[in-house]
């Protein structure tokens, strides 16, 4: 068995593209995109055709409405190819806007639907600052679906527990570069890698808190820059992979074992941990990583949202 298949046998298994003619060899069961996955996949000449159907069908429409379009029109593509979920992601550029977030994603929802798309097969991603995270909740509340993503911090992971999002997306690989990038030329990689690895570390704290307090939100470890980062977590809820990782596990015929237990952590003694609007503020200004890599995040989202758009009005 490879190391691919094994994965499968204790941790859900995501594939992390926007290139849906990848994903049927990998046999992922749910998919995730973001701007950045879906601009790539744009730029492919196999996928231009897509977009430009789509800018030709709904031209004179609003820009906004337009991308939503494209990423629904991606979903349903994947969809096609995976059992389970996908998530698409409201714009970068409303991370701070609770009620246009809202409006957004309801929006999104409605397309899929017009699909025929079950709710259930969408997962909405929102940035996970303190407006995305009581957004999440209210979309919660409606029956829509949430994947919490740019998450670097245990204070945004357990407010997206109290607030019962579906599922959060801590990031593996940029934790683990911005550790790096601090410690410089006093970087240890041996030292910090498998489960010393500040990304790993940041999930398995996660999981642990989620595990031991019942909270029903589902961890899914993302942005890998290794295998081992991905080994070290075997036994998350779920894992989301980029194709050339997923194609390195399916070659690997090394021996894999669950590194996280839901069991154990159940025993754990654990401070229990709540965090109001204030408190949220003060812990994520605390964290240097977090606020930098968050603030980063949605930046670079929001750049390649524009690029998108410059890509549609050319098209």
């Amino acid at each position: 068995m490879n190391q691919l298949d094994a994965l499968k046998q204790f941790t859900t298994v995501v594939a992390d593209t926007g290139d849906f003619k990848q994903l049927a060899q990998f046999q992922p069961q749910d998919a995730t995109t973001n701007p950045s996955l879906i601009l790539k996949a744009v730029q492919k000449p196999e996928y231009a055709p897509l977009m430009h159907d789509t800018v030709a069908q709904f031209k004179g429409r609003p820009m906004d409405e337009i991308i939503d379009r494209l990423l629904v029109r991606f979903g349903r593509e994947i969809l096609a190819t995976i059992p389970g979920r996908v998530s698409t992601e409201v714009d970068a550029r409303l991370s701070f806007d609770t009620s246009a977030t809202v409006t957004r994603a309801e929006r999104i929802i409605e397309l899929y639907q017009a699909e025929g798309i079950h709710i259930d097969r969408v997962l909405i991603k929102i940035a996970a600052t303190w407006e995305g995270i009581k957004a999440a909740e209210k979309l919660e509340r409606k029956g829509i679906h949430t994947n919490l993503t740019l998450l670097f911090s245990f204070a945004q992971a357990v407010a997206c527990g109290d607030a019962k999002v579906q599922l959060i997306s801590p990031f593996v690989g940029r934790i683990y570069d911005w550790y790096k990038k601090q410690a410089g030329a006093q970087w240890d990689e041996a030292a910090r890698s498998g489960a010393n690895d500040p990304g790993v570390l940041s999930v398995t704290q996660i999981f642990n808190h989620y595990k031991r307090f019942g909270v029903a939100t589902e961890v899914m470890g993302a942005s890998f820059r290794n295998v081992g980062q991905i080994t070290a977590l075997a036994g998350c809820d779920l894992l989301t992979i980029a194709p050339e990782l997923l194609a390195q596990l399916a070659a690997s015929n090394a021996p894999l074992q669950p590194a996280l237990n839901a069991e154990a952590a159940r025993q754990l003694d654990l401070p229990a941990v709540n965090y109001d609007e204030a408190g949220f503020r003060y812990a994520l200004n605390e964290d240097a990583m977090a606020t930098e890599k968050l603030a980063e995040g949605i930046r670079a989202f929001a750049v390649d949202a524009v690029k998108l758009e410059k890509l549609i009005l050319a098209a």
